[in-house]
C-alpha cells in the first residue's frame, strides 16, 4: 500500500447524540469536559443545542483527532478549549485550566472510525500497514514492539485478558515461532500467523480471526483498560452536585469496569448485609440515571453499522446544586 493512501481525511461518526446531550442535561451555563473530544462530534452537538453560557474542554492524545476537533469547532470560537492529553490526566489538567469543579464529562471509548479506516495508524486487520496501533502517535511503544519482545506467556495473557480469545494460547505461539525467522512488522504479517493458529473451522465462525487479537493488542498498546477506573473515579470527584457522567462503551471489559466501577460509588457501603444500621460511615457519591444501558436505535444501526456495540451508562453526582464541594 502507498503512502499517499496513508493520508486520510479525518472521519467519525458520533454516537448516541441525542441520548448523550439528554444524559449530560446541559443547561444554560456551565462546563463541560469531552474526555475523548475525537473529531468533535459529541463536543459540536452540545455546544450547538446550548447558548453561549456553555463551555467545552475536549481531550485527546491524538493530533490527528485534535486538528479536526478544532476544524469542527471553530464556529463556537471562545467557547472551547482543546488539550492534547489522556483522559488519565483530568485532575491535573483541570488544574491547569483552574477548574475544581464541572458540569459534565464524557468518555466516548474505544477507537476511531478515523483510526481503523487510516491504513498507517496499524489498527485494522483489514489493510496490511505498519503494525502500530498508537492513539498518541508519540507514545513509547506499539504492537510492534509487544509481539516482537514478550515472552510467549506475556502474550498469550494479553491476548486472553484484552481479547477474551480461546486461542491465545496457540497465537502466542505461533508469533513466538514466526519471530525466530523474521520480525512481525506488518498488521499484514500479524494477520497470516494468526489464521494459521486458529483451527479451519474456528476461523469459518464468528468475527474475523483477528479481530480479538487485534482488540486485545491495541488495548495493551494504549493502556486503555488499566486507567479506566481510576479516570472514572476522578471525573465524579470533580463534578458539581447535579452534574452528569456519560460513558459510551464498545465491548464487554469497558462496560464491566464503567458498571463496576459506578456500582461501587453507588452504593459504597463496606457493612456486613447482617448490620442492622451503616457504621462504616462510607456515603454515595452519584446515582445511577440509567440502570441498564442505552444502546443504538435501529435507525442509527442501519445509518452506522459499527455502533451496534455500543452502550451509554449515566450517573449522576449526589448534593444539592445550591452547595459546590465541601470546604467551598
Amino acid at each position: 500500500m502507498h503512502t499517499e493512501d496513508y493520508n486520510l481525511p479525518f472521519r467519525h461518526i458520533p454516537i448516541m447524540v441525542g441520548e448523550v446531550l439528554t444524559g449530560l442535561n446541559p443547561g444554560a451555563a456551565g462546563v463541560f469536559v469531552d474526555c475523548t473530544v475525537g473529531g468533535g462530534g459529541h463536543a459540536c452537538a452540545l455546544l450547538k443545542s446550548t447558548g453561549s453560557g456553555v463551555h467545552l474542554v475536549g481531550l485527546d492524545q491524538d493530533a490527528d483527532a485534535l486538528a479536526a476537533a478544532g476544524e469542527k469547532l471553530s464556529p463556537f470560537t471562545g467557547r472551547y478549549i482543546l488539550v492534547r492529553s489522556n483522559f488519565k490526566e483530568i485532575p491535573r489538567v483541570l488544574e491547569e485550566l483552574g477548574l475544581d469543579t464541572v458540569d459534565g464529562f464524557l468518555f466516548d471509548l474505544g477507537v476511531s472510525s478515523y483510526q481503523l479506516d487510516n491504513p498507517g495508524r496499524g489498527f485494522s486487520y483489514m489493510h496490511d500497514a505498519p503494525l502500530d496501533m498508537r492513539m498518541d502517535t508519540a507514545g513509547p511503544v506499539t504492537a510492534r514492539d509487544l509481539v516482537n519482545e514478550l515472552s510467549e506467556q506475556e502474550l498469550a495473557s494479553i491476548i486472553k485478558r484484552y481479547g477474551e480469545e480461546r486461542w491465545a494460547s496457540k497465537i502466542a505461539a505461533y508469533i513466538i515461532k514466526s519471530r525466530k525467522h523474521n520480525e512481525i512488522s506488518t498488521t499484514g504479517d500479524l494477520v497470516e500467523i494468526i489464521k494459521k493458529a486458529i483451527p479451519a473451522r474456528a476461523r469459518r465462525e464468528g468475527p474475523h480471526p483477528a479481530k480479538r487479537t487485534f482488540q486485545a493488542l491495541r488495548i495493551a498498546v494504549n493502556n486503555e483498560l488499566d486507567i479506566l477506573t481510576g479516570a472514572l473515579q476522578a471525573a465524579v470527584e470533580r463534578l458539581k452536585p447535579g452534574g452528569r457522567l456519560c460513558v459510551i462503551t464498545f465491548h464487554s471489559l469497558e462496560d464491566r469496569i464503567a458498571k463496576e466501577t459506578f456500582k461501587e460509588l453507588a452504593q459504597p457501603c463496606k457493612c456486613p448485609p447482617q448490620f442492622p444500621v451503616c457504621v462504616c460511615g462510607q456515603k454515595p457519591q452519584i446515582k445511577l440515571v440509567t440502570r441498564r444501558p442505552i444502546t443504538p436505535s435501529s435507525e442509527e444501526l442501519n445509518e452506522n453499522p459499527r455502533a451496534r456495540s455500543a452502550k451509554l451508562r449515566v450517573v449522576e453526582k449526589i448534593g444539592s446544586v445550591l452547595n459546590s464541594r465541601e470546604g467551598e
